[in-house]
């Protein structure tokens, strides 16, 4: 069974991607849905926040208020080290408790892990080949201005705390030119489908 990083920055088109592969059958372990499976009410995660960043990150139905948290971290490096180290630990170990479910079951098709963090976790080293998609900075912004409801100077603070997607090109087994249509997109994928 070969496992696939897919990576990319805020805003690249890594659901597109995902949601694509998916309905080819694929199975695709995704760090961001996993991240929102640990924070629900009540989870011993969402707990530890709470202790750490203050009760006011809850919503009253008691769940994570996740721009109030991203306010808190997104405008300070130290908070943002704490989340990540209380986040990417669990969801490391969940996704690779998924992957050995996989491999005990026999799977004989590609998995897929779509994290955003991939390097920065060290992910990477769990993978055979990674997938990067690339996209310039300007359209990223918009896609989640329209997307999320952000605003441009929010977008830009997350765009610098990830890697620069000229190292993460580096890193590449394989580049994903998202700069054009879904049509364009969907070509490069079933290309690179063919040949695994």
């Amino acid at each position: 069974m070969k496992v696939i990083g897919l990576t990319g920055g805020i805003g690249s088109g890594k659901t597109t991607v995902t949601d694509y592969l998916t309905s080819r059958g694929f199975h695709v372990l995704d760090a961001d849905k996993i991240a929102r499976e640990i924070v629900l009410p009540g989870s011993e995660i969402l707990i530890q926040l709470a202790a750490v960043f203050g009760s006011e990150i809850l919503l009253e139905d008691g769940n994570l208020n996740r721009k109030k948290l991203g306010a808190i971290v997104f405008s300070d490096a130290e908070k943002k080290k704490t989340l990540d180290a209380l986040m990417h630990t669990r969801i490391l170990e969940l996704i690779h408790e998924r992957i050995l479910l996989f491999r005990e079951k026999g799977e004989k098709k590609v998995i897929f892990i779509d994290a955003p963090l991939l390097f920065e976790t060290g992910l990477d080293s769990s993978v055979s080949e990674i997938w990067v998609i690339d996209v310039d900075d300007e359209t990223r912004i918009e896609r989640i201005m329209e997307r999320d409801g952000l605003n441009r100077e929010d977008i830009e603070k997350r765009i610098s705390t990830q890697m620069a997607q000229e190292e993460k090109n580096r890193w590449a087994d394989v580049i994903l030119d998202n700069s054009g249509d879904q049509k364009m997109l969907y070509r490069q994928i079933e290309e690179l489908l063919k040949r695994l």
